[in-house]
């Protein structure tokens, strides 16, 4: 695999990678080259999305603490420092080549509410839109269940089903799966291409991981697991040369997990098993719209029924109520009610705030 063929590429980054053990300072060569490669693949026409550890490890440095397990509060005060130096870390190396970065600060909630994922997701899409490069990291002044249990292996590949992602790629200390942990078994096999994780190479992963990193090879695959599920391949490649992204496009060392579906299938397959929680009828131009590839939009809907929130599946039916399919609404059924048969312009001034143009976007429909 190619990243040269992907459209959008979500790329993690370990704290080991970003931060030097010994002096818990940024490595600003390794970070430079980053850059490089970023440009690079923006270049070519690529999306980039960057799901950044390090600022625990970064606060660590600054505060003095120590190297050992930090307790929940210290870790939620290393964070609050370390985030804000890891933010300006990307902003000066990316700045200069005229690109510009954000911050997206989530946990793993954000993907499980349905409300929250629509938010995120439409942040997104505009930071990308716009030419933006996000950088995201975990809300770890936060998060409680996350700094002890998470890690941002998960998280990026939530975030690369969030944004659609072909390809997420994982730049690690270890240059792929292996039988058994390479650094203790000689006789370790690489695997170049995972297509399916079996019980099988479940059973060989370890929990292993470096002294700044909280995620081993389990995690790894759980990451796969979400990432390919939703049509997006994964690789892990050794991070720590310079320039990483363009060495595995030339055959760095790697391991690839294959994806089934392409994104878009694997979302539409997801929101067509949802359980609808209402119904909204159309007009006829408003299928004739949708039909060509449109979101639908207020004007066209004639009538609403059912008790949904923002984020919810709702089905979405014809003139003569036939079922078309359905979609996550972005807005709550009081809102639709209010807003049906309205021009978007229309919507602030009846809901007294403003709304997004799409009643339900075309991202967001299976039909």
């Amino acid at each position: 695999m190619r990243l040269s063929e992907a459209r959008r590429i979500v790329v993690k980054i370990g704290s080991a990678l970003l931060v030097d053990r010994a002096t818990g300072l940024l490595k600003q060569d390794w970070l430079a080259a980053l850059a490089q490669d970023v440009v690079w693949l923006k270049s070519l026409g690529k999306d980039v999305i960057l799901v950044s550890s390090g600022s625990i490890a970064l606060g660590r440095g600054v505060l003095g603490l120590p190297a050992t397990a930090l307790a929940l509060e210290q870790s939620q005060a290393a964070a609050a420092v370390g985030q804000i130096r890891l933010a300006r870390a990307y902003e000066e190396v990316l700045a200069p080549h005229g690109i510009t970065t954000g911050q997206v600060l989530v946990t793993l909630e954000d993907s499980t509410d349905r409300r929250r994922y629509l938010n995120s997701r439409a942040t997104m899409e505009m930071l990308i839109g716009l030419g933006v490069v996000p950088i995201v990291n975990e809300n770890d002044t936060v998060a409680t269940d996350e700094i002890r249990y998470g890690d941002n292996d998960r998280l990026a590949a939530q975030v690369a089903v969030t944004v659609g992602a072909d390809q997420l790629i994982l730049l690690s200390d270890v240059d792929g799966f292996y039988s058994a942990n390479p650094q203790q078994d000689a006789t370790a096999i690489h695997f170049p291409v995972i297509d399916r994780i079996t019980p099988q190479i479940e059973a060989m992963a370890g929990d292993a991981g470096s002294g700044l990193s909280k995620g081993g090879m389990k995690t790894k695959l759980m990451a796969a697991k979400t990432a390919t599920a939703s049509g997006c391949a994964m690789a892990i490649t050794e991070g720590s040369a310079q320039r990483p992204l363009h060495a595995l496009e030339h055959g760095a060392r790697a391991t690839w997990f294959t994806a089934q579906l392409d994104p878009q299938a694997a979302r539409k397959r997801w929101i067509a098993a949802m359980k609808p929680r209402g119904e909204v009828m159309l007009d006829a131009g408003a299928v004739q719209a949708l039909n060509g590839g449109k979101s639908l939009l207020p004007a066209g809907v004639t009538s609403v029924s059912g008790r949904f929130g923002r984020g919810d599946p709702v089905a979405i039916l014809g003139p003569d109520g036939a079922i078309l399919g359905q979609g996550l609404i972005r807005y709550t059924a009081q809102e639709s009610a209010l807003i049906l048969g309205h021009r978007s312009d229309e919507i602030e001034a009846l809901l007294g705030y403003p709304g997004r143009a799409a009643l339900i976007h075309r991202d967001d429909m299976a039909l």
